[in-house]
């Protein structure tokens, strides 16, 4: 695996493989890896010949000082875990290489009504920042499959219409499965801060998404949502957001809607750790 901490260097060195028709697939990641974005390095080897992951903690996507202060960091664990993954390249930017001219200067994008909602009302700035990296990152890779994890839904709806007002059209967005621990909780960098009980009680979060899904068409939605969020008050989550949307837009949902694709997102904090996740819910006859 190569290694580049300048723009300069990797865009030379991914010019030269285009010229050999090399196709390139890239996994955009903030480190603190895990099984999850192995899974998209995975997928990426499968579908393109030169397969290129970057490593930044984007500090403008962070509307929470204390947690970009505290966001975990293994960059030399993440490298030997790239390297027996067969990552071709590695990209590890510094904030001045991607920001030369300072973050303020860096294009910003409006994505409209998907930063208003959920993550974007309890993330204020949040998908702003998210646009940012994204965009720089885009404009220096150039790939022509960009890979990201399903556990961001928000996220991945976020990013695929970055790049239609980028007006890459020849980019295909790869989203992918997430992937889970053993007792369903979702693979997150953020789970390394969890405490041993925290953790005991984390997968509760996937309990209560399987259990929207399975109650449509038996039980309305208000009535799932609010035995999910008493389930988790109850074990000491403090609950943001219990949620049913439409999966192509998201536009959220007051209940199960017949023929149309629904999605089931969570929020919610246990001690100082915020987690996410989400499961996609086939329509059912009613």
């Amino acid at each position: 695996m190569v290694i580049f901490k300048h723009v300069k260097d990797v865009k030379e060195y991914i010019a030269m493989q285009k010229k050999a028709a090399r196709t390139v697939g890239f996994v955009p990641t903030m480190g603190a890896l895990h099984e999850g974005h192995i899974s998209l390095i995975d997928t990426a080897k499968a579908e393109s010949s030169l397969v290129i992951c970057s490593i930044f903690v984007n500090p403008t996507q962070f509307n929470d000082k204390e947690d970009f202060e505290k966001y975990p960091v293994s960059t030399e664990q993440d490298i030997e875990m790239l390297v027996n993954a067969g990552c071709d390249v590695l990209f590890l930017p510094s904030v001045a290489e991607m920001y030369p001219g300072g973050t303020d200067k860096i294009k910003e994008y409006d994505f409209g009504y998907l930063e208003t909602v959920l993550e974007g009302a309890q993330r204020p700035g949040h998908f702003r920042g998210v646009g940012q990296v994204v965009g720089r990152l885009l404009e220096i890779v150039e790939p022509e499959y960009l890979y990201l994890g399903q556990k961001d839904f928000q996220q991945c709806m976020v990013i695929t219409r970055l790049a239609e007002l980028t007006g890459l059209r020849d980019l295909k967005v790869v989203i992918c499965p997430t992937m889970r621990e053993a007792d369903g909780l979702a693979m997150s960098s953020r789970n390394r801060r969890l405490t041993d009980p925290q953790r005991a009680i984390a997968a509760i979060i996937y309990q209560c998404l399987v259990s929207i899904e399975s109650k449509q068409g038996n039980t309305p939605f208000n009535v799932v949502r609010k035995e999910c969020e008493d389930l988790m008050t109850a074990k000491g989550f403090v609950v943001e957001y219990v949620t049913l949307a439409d999966a192509t837009n998201l536009k959220l949902l007051d209940n199960y809607k017949k023929d149309t694709p629904m999605v089931a997102l969570i929020a919610a904090k246990i001690g100082e750790i915020r987690l996410i996740d989400n499961l996609l819910v086939g329509s059912r006859e009613s």
